[in-house]
């Protein structure tokens, strides 16, 4: 058992190491009737083997021995491997300077000059006490500390292991990363930034000629921001219209679709009166007619939307809009942009705009329009892919410190029910 871990009562080992039998007797005498337990080497070599198999707390060695000297025994000792620090003292007639740096260099603590003073020695060895009382205490702590520091890795693995499932379960929200809509194919886009994100997207259809698309930022990362994605993920469900907040009923039990600015007031309402979080959140909501390509677009402080024209050309739109559920009563406006067949709709997060670059200047609407229109001959998937790519380029890798994510909704215009 290691002396910090035993009782406090039981007395520190001292060996006297001396081959004057004489001088070990009188220093041992001493030492017993101070109440330390004592053990007596007539030489470096015997004690040496003494340290190898007892526990010794403080060594008080001669300096000239035969065979191995006190300071070649003090090397050895501390090349021993030990569970505490030892105390060391040795025993010298020699009071030169050089001798006593030799000493300190072979690894002793202490010194005392022959003959010796039992005043003198009771001294250092309660100096050598009050040593080992710190360095058992040290030891003490620094084994709180690992055994700390384990729990807490076991914690954190555990955390990390719930995470990586949370990951799965948050991706499964947006399971159809592309929707075949008839007229239109929506691809979506997720990347969260750690194990879970704070980004929504998706689409749903509202009746046989309307669907709606939806980009979703909400503040802050982790596990909170995704418990409320996974919360409006079940408020934005195209299965379920008595939950799905774009819905209200009509007086004869049926189900209308809320105009865009409405659908943003609505989730504003919800936010402050009924959930009552800390936590806000952007979004960009638009509702396409696919039978002619009318869209009707809604931002509450989410970066604008883009139309990608079939001839390359990029248009923002948008009227920008605070964000929901910071402010009651908050206004909230819609514009409507007309899309033409081989057109597309995208809605991406702040997380692309406002990624940095190495030189130190955000992506950007301008790094977003040019990289819409180099890829504007790709389709819905590639061009959200082309873009990640082009934001690695521009960032210097793919860590990167926000959530990155996108809806492209690409309108043919074929298909449309009438």
């Amino acid at each position: 058992m290691r002396r910090s871990e035993s009782a406090s009562a039981l007395p520190l080992t001292v060996l006297v190491v001396d081959d004057s039998r004489a001088q070990r007797h009188m220093v041992a005498m001493h030492l017993r009737r101070w109440g330390y337990s004592v053990i007596e080497a007539e030489s470096g070599v015997a004690a040496l083997a003494t340290c190898r198999v007892a526990q010794v707390d403080i060594v008080i060695s001669d300096w000239m021995m035969p065979g191995l000297s006190g300071l070649e025994f003090c090397k050895a000792f501390r090349a021993l491997e030990r569970q505490s620090y030892g105390y060391f003292v040795l025993l010298t007639s020699k009071s030169e300077k050089t001798e006593i740096a030799d000493g300190l260099e072979a690894g002793a603590d202490d010194f005392l000059t022959k003959p010796l003073s039992s005043s003198e020695l009771r001294a250092r060895l309660r100096a050598g006490e009050r040593m080992l009382s710190m360095q058992a205490e040290l030891l003490a702590k620094n084994r709180m500390i690992v055994s700390t520091l384990e729990e807490l890795q076991a914690i954190y693995d555990s955390l990390d292991r719930d995470l990586i499932e949370a990951r799965k379960v948050q991706q499964t929200l947006i399971r159809d990363r592309l929707q075949d809509f008839g007229a239109a194919k929506v691809a979506l886009l997720l990347r969260s930034s750690g194990r879970v994100g704070g980004d929504l997207v998706g689409s749903f259809r509202i009746d046989s000629h309307r669907i709606a698309v939806y980009a979703i930022d909400v503040s802050g990362h982790g596990v909170a921001s995704a418990m409320m994605t996974a919360r409006l993920a079940g408020l934005l469900t195209g299965s379920t219209p008595d939950q799905n907040l774009v819905f209200h009923k009509t007086a004869d039990g049926g189900h209308e679709a809320l105009a865009p600015a409405c659908v943003m007031d609505r989730f504003n309402r919800l936010m402050l009166d009924e959930i009552q979080v800390e936590q806000y959140f952007t979004m960009a909501y638009a509702e396409v007619d696919l039978r002619d390509g009318t869209t009707r677009i809604a931002q509450a402080g989410h970066p604008h939307p883009a139309i990608l024209r079939r001839s390359g050309k990029v248009e923002m739109v948008g009227k920008g809009g605070l964000p929901i559920g910071l402010i009651p009563f908050a206004e909230f406006e819609a514009v409507t942009v007309q899309l033409a067949p081989g057109d597309r709709l995208i809605l991406i997060s702040d997380g692309v705009t406002e990624c940095p670059g190495h030189d130190g200047v955000d992506f950007g609407d301008s790094g977003l329009a040019e990289s819409l229109s180099r890829s504007a001959h790709l389709d819905g998937p590639e061009i959200l892919q082309a873009l990640v790519w082009d934001l690695v380029e521009h960032f210097g890798g793919d860590s990167f410190p926000d959530d990155v994510s996108g809806v492209s909704l690409e309108y043919s215009g074929y298909g449309a029910r009438q």
